[in-house]
């Protein structure tokens, strides 16, 4: 997968350096992987969901969520938020356009 952009992730781990460690393990993987869908994302990675448009990874045991949208088709994983479990609770990535123009 392409991951765009690792700059999120360095940015992050900028301000959270016990997150560095995890978030160079979860790019590694993805970046070395090509889903062809999410039940292959479900395979890999036990803390993934599904929500609308966005897959959700629970990084770093409950620690860290980086929301993302893949388009398999192209082979790349565009990274909309990397959050703590405490600024993903507050749900203001819902706001999002992609998130909002999916909702039923």
């Amino acid at each position: 997968m392409h991951i765009i952009s690792r700059k999120m992730i360095r940015d992050f781990c900028q301000q959270h350096p016990g997150a560095k460690e995890v978030m160079d393990r979860w790019y590694q993987l993805v970046n070395k992987t090509d889903f062809q869908s999410f039940a292959q994302v479900k395979q890999t990675f036990a803390g993934v969901d599904q929500v609308q448009n966005f897959v959700v990874f629970n990084v770093g045991g409950n620690k860290y969520r980086i929301i993302a949208l893949i388009k398999y088709q192209f082979k790349r994983l565009y990274i909309r938020y990397v959050l703590t479990h405490k600024e993903y609770d507050l749900e203001k990535w819902k706001e999002d356009s992609w998130y909002k123009n999916t909702k039923n």
